[in-house]
């Protein structure tokens, strides 16, 4: 019997979760076109959304008048059932903040500090203080906060009941960070590597919106991508899949910071990017930090009457091109996002080149499947995305809130 209610109830759940992601991602929506959407019977889309009505997921926002029919009410999640928040932790800073559950800003909140100057602890203690600072917000105006989502450089391991974070590139070795934040926070925390992050969002709502085989790449500091096939993303063996700035472009190149030759990031990320300008023409070249990311509209002021500057981005523009053009042949997507800050302030020039180049270097089908687009969201994307982890769980979850959910898990362990 016991058995048989955990069936019922997991079935639930799942129906739930198939009403209200398309509420969430597509919505306001009536129930006619949820039945549509989902598959569901009309009757077992009346009563679960009777349900989530009762509970505030979700709200009627007005009337959709039908053809010869009483009009019928629209249907979408609820913004202010809950809030979530999200961190960027950067390679070279730190953003927090806070969103409603339509994913628009409501709280952020500074973190001074450049995480590969400083121990692990110390970043993650003066994150925790900046998440905090939006938690006492959100009670302050009666939200209820439903998670942390945090993105990280470097390799996310998951696990059963933690997240481990090696990114050497800012000193972490084996870092349990969701363990750590949640124990301060006291609220659910899900961890995700900066790019997967900001591919979910760009699917969600940016340029992968709609489409089911993508690559959404982020090309910043360092330079990542998040694989989506059938629209999932895929994480790999060890959730390592994604270390496309790893892939070797050049046998024998230039040495990389991983200790590899030869890496796509040893010649388009932004430090040896900006290194390579400064070789290239010493007096044009700023003395700023590659991390300080105005050198790079510099770099595209310059390139209009500077022959130097001007090959440095066509250099950029073919590296880009040859390693999209890997992509195409090895995954087939049907879009590849160039998304990150530096690359969506480069992709701008350099888009028609980086797509002449995937024309010439990947198979002649593969190359007239593919798209190569911008991404939509900005440059502060992965604080976003890292929020959508959070959704994610929610939606996964049938809209049950998370510590919730867990509460329950360990009464049903309880003799």
């Amino acid at each position: 019997m016991a058995r048989a209610k955990a069936l019922v109830g997991d079935l639930r759940r799942v129906n739930r979760s198939i009403v209200l992601r398309p509420l969430f991602l597509e919505g306001p929506l009536n129930r006619v076109s949820l039945g549509q959407l989902t598959g569901l019977s009309s009757g077992s889309i009346t009563s679960l959304t009777a349900a989530l009505l009762d509970e505030g997921l979700i709200v009627e926002v007005g009337l959709e008048q039908s053809d010869g029919g009483r009009p019928r009410v629209m249907l979408q999640v609820n913004p202010e059932f809950g809030a979530v928040i999200g961190v960027e932790i950067g390679e070279t800073a730190v953003r927090v903040e806070g969103f409603d559950l339509r994913l628009r800003v409501a709280g952020v909140a500074e973190v001074g500090l450049h995480p590969q100057h400083h121990d692990a602890d110390v970043t993650i203690e003066e994150t925790v203080k900046a998440i905090e600072r939006i938690q006492a917000q959100f009670s302050a105006e009666g939200r209820r906060l439903l998670g942390v989502g945090i993105a990280t450089p470097g390799l996310v391991e998951h696990r059963v009941d933690d997240a481990r974070v090696h990114a050497p590139n800012i000193g972490w070795y084996d870092v349990p960070l969701e363990r750590l934040v949640r124990e301060r926070v006291g609220a659910p925390v899900f961890a995700e590597n900066g790019a997967k992050a900001l591919g979910q969002v760009e699917m969600w709502f940016g340029a992968g919106r709609g489409t089911h085989h993508t690559v959404i790449t982020l090309w910043g500091t360092g330079v990542g991508a998040a694989i989506f096939t059938n629209g999932t993303l895929y994480r790999g063996a060890a959730s390592s899949a994604g270390e496309w700035g790893h892939n070797c472009i050049i046998a024998g190149g230039r040495r990389c910071r991983c200790g590899a030759t030869g890496c796509l990031e040893a010649y388009i990320g932004a430090e040896p990017l900006l290194a390579a300008w400064r070789e290239a023409d010493p007096q044009a070249a700023p003395s700023s930090d590659p991390d300080e990311e105005g050198w790079a509209d510099r770099l595209l002021q310059s390139a209009e009457s500077s022959g130097a500057a001007a090959r440095i981005l066509e250099e950029a523009a073919n590296c880009f091109g040859v390693a999209a053009a890997n992509l195409a042949n090895l995954f087939n997507p049907e879009l590849i996002v160039i998304g990150g800050w530096l690359g969506l302030k480069l992709g701008p020039t350099l888009l028609d080149r980086i797509r002449e180049v995937v024309r010439e270097q990947a198979l002649d089908y593969t190359a007239n499947c593919v798209n190569i687009e911008l991404g939509r969201l900005g440059e502060d994307a992965v604080a976003l995305g890292a929020s959508a982890l959070v959704v994610d769980e929610l939606l996964s979850n049938g809209g049950v809130p998370l510590v919730a959910a867990r509460d329950r898990l360990q009464e049903a362990k309880l003799p």
